[in-house]
């Protein structure tokens, strides 16, 4: 049996998977029924299954990092970029959205992936953004050494009906809106006013939106409206085809020698876009996000 158990592992089979000439089942290791052990943590059919993930300490992080205040692009692009990266690696995404240090990614409602495990959705997720967080660090802050590893935790939320799924999409723009709007105000009176954090909080505490867009208007000549768009509404990811020119080497007819040619050839890819998903027209626009046979 040890014998028949070795040239098994060494065909690339386990053990206890063998079987015998005529298909029957052999002997199993003891051990195996520690399998029973496992939970079943299968996700509900026919439900959209969002994957939230945020990043751990990332206020120390960003802070040890030197990150610009209110908003860095380098950290902004380079967040996109480790999510358009999940979006590439797990095609059943259908969208995802993104703002500060968090990016939620949205599986279609029939994906079949993994068997519609949450663990296996959530792991693959995290550790996929995570590790290209590091893979490409370098790309976006070319001066800036990375000092430790970055962390990021996940959560797993079904959705049954498209409503509820923008819904979540919009509380997570609106909370993107409120966020950046305090911390505009917040981040113009410590740098050019000279308040220290703690006042910068005293002088907004209980302040409305139109409150804190005066103080930016009136005291920083500052029209929160004209703010960057990725700010202001984050980043939505959607797949979409786009239209790329390649230059080919071929050999024409009748010449010895090959020529450049430029090749336009259509490919579908992860595209960023800045825009408001609260309201209709975004979904009117791309409706096939939420189509059934999605």
């Amino acid at each position: 049996m040890l014998r028949c158990c070795r040239a098994a592992i060494a065909a690339g089979c386990a053990p206890g998977s063998l079987r015998g000439r005529h298909g029957l089942a052999m002997a199993k290791s003891k051990f195996e029924y520690v399998r029973d052990f496992e939970a079943d943590d299968t996700v509900l059919p026919n439900c959209w299954i969002v994957v939230r993930l945020d990043g751990r300490n990332f206020h120390r992080f960003s802070e040890q990092h030197e990150f610009k205040k209110p908003n860095d692009d380098r950290a902004l692009h380079l967040m996109t970029k480790c999510a358009q990266t999940v979006m590439q690696e797990l095609e059943d995404i259908a969208i995802a959205y993104g703002q500060s240090d968090e990016y939620s990614f949205v599986f279609k409602k029939k994906s079949r992936w993994f068997k519609r495990r949450a663990s296996k959705f959530m792991t693959h997720v995290v550790s996929q953004f995570s590790s290209s967080y590091v893979f490409y660090w370098k790309d976006y802050f070319k001066d800036q050494q990375l000092l430790y590893p970055p962390g990021f935790d996940g959560r797993i939320v079904l959705y049954p009906s498209n409503q509820n799924l923008k819904d979540y999409l919009s509380w997570r723009q609106a909370d993107c809106h409120i966020n950046n709007l305090y911390n505009t105000v917040f981040w113009m009176l410590v740098q050019r006013s000279g308040l220290t954090p703690v006042q910068a909080q005293e002088r907004l505490r209980g302040t409305l939106a139109g409150d804190k867009n005066e103080i930016l208007f009136s005291e920083f000549n500052i029209n929160y409206n004209n703010e960057p768009l990725m700010y202001r509404k984050g980043t939505v990811l959607i797949w979409q085809k786009v239209n790329e020119v390649i230059t080919k080497k071929i050999k024409l007819p009748k010449e010895e020698e090959e020529k450049e040619v430029e090749v336009t050839r259509t490919k579908t890819k992860v595209v960023p876009l800045h825009c408001d998903i609260i309201g209709d027209q975004f979904w009117e626009e791309y409706p096939e996000i939420l189509a059934e046979d999605s």
